[in-house]
């Protein structure tokens, strides 16, 4: 048999060999470090025996890929120490990550001191070196295999494979698990771990099933590597909104109240506030949007009419009981279906379109428990949420007017390079979920292709995202923990205006049926305030901070200069407040700096006499004395233009 490795070159064989041996036979020192091998395109374990002719690439942990089975085989050993320390304890599944690997268990919470003992007995198991060994059984064997050991949950996952499947199963001494691979030959390829966390889990993600332990770790092949990410994730946990932002005193959550139902303070509310009136002023004023206002609930008809109530009621707040109730009403997840009322409030020819809404909607969903994260996924949030009404000549360029209002919010906010761009899809093997048939959907996903190529951003392409009615251009983000969410969306809708009887009188005075385009500019605002709270760490653009200038008088002598200061700044739109705190001038720039402000102005004898103030910024540090009227012109032109300064390192100011 010939077998073509990566480099073009080929190796010939008279007998059939495993991955392993043909890298041992390549090279000793490749085989110390093969992870797994890469059969024409399909990655296997090293101990796949190869028959035939094939294409064959060794990976190692430089490739994603062999890393993939570095993480995976430390997941096994998780388990196995687990097993030694915590034997009540029934394992289930443990998977690779993209940053690690996970591995669930029904036992009690594991504490920072139990991770510890954990790590520690996962070194004595990878220094014994055991040998990883693969062997099958029979489905019924496999069931009373797993049985024997009293272990449930593999017994279920068993029981859901089909009647032929290959079932396979790894041994490492004293623990074995099912699984279908591909891992390392022995336990000593495991260079470089670590536990990082853990948390709570639902079995296979119901919320209805048991509540798991889930343990988090993550392995490389280096010490250097691994204490590089755990750099970073102590950054991450640094800039972690859900932590930071409570900090700051921008938001909280009470128990009494709910979770998923944050309280934002003064300080928070400001945020959101600035960004909301400067979105409502762009749109109305620079991109051509009328604004409506409209109910927080609705009957159960309205979602019946729009098909939420079939496709979405789940997700809904439901307020009554369709068997016992006149009336049921829900509370609203989405503003679309109102605001088609208001454009049927009065009759549009051809030439009124496009007819562009626009409201700042406060909306409502049910989301588990498990789901909800600080201010990234909650039960009550607001969007900036419009919908455009429009003839089917007009879907083209409307959908690229609504892709450069986002792009052009997003580059306000400095977070234009921090975004990926997906094409969301239906899924056509359940094709009952969705709206229209096969002819719609090809057509309409192909208009949203078409405005991600012309802009020329890469996308990638996920079947099964599309909302019930159409596709989606969907604005992701990822939070400080790899963690990936929807940041703004794009839908072209050309089938929910029929059931809806809305309608347009064409030039020959026929009513036609329009096309929608669901769209948020920015989208959630909560979700927006996590994204920059964990993008700056805290310090905001200055045009968006609840606090923009601090002025700290030397003494009590200088309070009154420094409140005729803090009011001509106040007069003149800027955020401004004096600490008049009896405190030493060092003491009051230490804090002001831990408050992240953009701004103090330091002021005393000299500056009171002279109409001055002297500057101190978290841009460049001591920026000197400065007339105050030359120091507000500065800032509000900062203010105005949206500026976002350069942070100058602490020690350089």
């Amino acid at each position: 048999m010939k077998i073509t490795l990566k480099d073009g070159s080929v190796k010939e064989y008279s007998e059939a060999l495993s991955v392993y041996d043909i890298a041992k036979d390549i090279s000793e020192g490749l085989a110390r470090v093969a992870c797994a091998g890469e059969v024409d395109g399909e990655v296997v374990d090293l101990r796949t025996v190869i028959d035939k002719d094939c294409s064959l690439n060794i990976l190692t942990a430089n490739d994603k890929e062999g890393l993939t089975v570095i993480r995976h085989t430390a997941s096994h050993v998780l388990a196995e120490a687990v097993k030694r320390l915590f034997p009540n304890a029934k394992i289930t599944i443990g998977p690779a990550i993209e940053d690690g690997f996970y591995y669930d268990f029904d036992a009690e919470p594991f504490s920072r001191e139990d991770l510890d003992k954990l790590e520690a007995e996962m070194k004595k198991i990878i220094k014994e070196g055991h040998e990883l060994k693969r062997f099958t059984l029979p489905r019924n064997e496999a069931i009373q295999f797993m049985k024997d050991r009293n272990e449930p949950y593999k017994v279920e996952l068993i029981e859901d494979l089909p009647e032929d499947a290959e079932i396979s199963f790894y041994d490492q001494g004293e623990f074995v698990d099912l699984c279908a691979g591909p891992h390392l030959m022995t336990t000593k390829g495991i260079k470089a771990f670590k536990l990082t966390s853990s948390s709570m889990a639902y079995w296979r993600g119901d919320s209805e099933k048991a509540r798991l332990q889930r343990i988090y770790g993550t392995a490389f092949n280096k010490k250097e590597e691994l204490n590089e990410y755990l750099e970073k994730l102590e950054d991450a946990k640094r800039r972690d909104h859900n932590k930071l932002g409570r900090e700051m005193g921008l938001f909280t959550t009470v128990d009494v109240i709910g979770q998923g139902l944050p309280l934002f303070t003064p300080k928070g509310t400001k945020i959101i506030m600035k960004l909301q009136r400067w979105i409502e002023d762009l749109e109305d004023n620079d991109w051509g949007y009328v604004r409506t206002r409209t109910p927080l609930m609705a009957k159960s008809d309205l979602y019946k009419i729009s098909g939420h109530w079939d496709h979405y009621k789940d997700g809904m707040f439901v307020l009554g009981d369709e068997e016992h109730d006149k009336e049921v009403f829900a509370l609203r997840p989405m503003t679309c279906p109102f605001q088609y009322f208001v454009y049927k409030n009065e009759q549009h020819s051809y030439r009124d379109l496009p007819y562009r809404m626009s409201e700042t909607s406060t909306l409502f969903r049910c989301e588990d428990s498990g789901e909800m994260h600080g201010l990234t996924r909650v039960r009550q949030f607001t969007i900036t949420e419009g919908h455009l009404v429009l003839r089917p000549d007009q879907a083209e360029e409307e959908l690229k007017r609504c892709f450069d209002l986002t792009y052009y919010i997003l580059s306000t906010l400095g977070l234009e390079q921090d975004v990926t761009y997906r094409l969301s899809k239906w899924d056509p093997n359940n094709k009952k979920k969705y709206l229209g048939d096969d002819e719609y959907w090809n057509r309409t996903q192909e208009a949203l292709r078409e405005v991600l190529r012309e802009k020329n951003v890469p996308f990638v392409e996920a079947e099964g995202e599309a909302a019930f009615y159409g596709p989606k251009i969907d604005v992701q983000a990822k939070n400080v923990y790899g963690k990936e969410d929807t940041m703004c969306t794009i839908q072209l809708d050309c089938a929910i205006a029929e059931n809806f009887d809305m309608y347009y009188i064409d030039q020959n005075g026929d009513k036609k049926r329009p096309y929608i385009i669901h769209r948020t500019s920015l989208g959630c605002y909560e979700r927006t305030l996590a994204w920059m709270i964990e993008k700056y760490a805290g310090k905001f653009p200055t045009w968006l901070c609840p606090e923009q200038v601090r002025v700290l008088p030397i003494s009590d002598k200088y309070e009154e200069y420094a409140n005729k200061v803090c009011a001509e700044l106040k007069k003149n739109g800027v955020d401004a407040t004096v600490d008049a705190r009896s405190e030493k001038i060092g003491y009051k720039i230490r804090e002001a700096r831990l408050d992240k402000l953009p701004y103090m102005l330091v002021v005393g004898q000299q500056e009171e006499a002279d109409g001055t103030v002297s500057v101190r910024s978290r841009f460049a540090g001591d920026e000197g004395v400065k007339p105050l009227g030359e120091f507000i012109t500065a800032i509000c032109e900062e203010i105005r233009t949206k500026t976002i300064r350069e942070e100058v390192k602490e020690e350089e100011k």
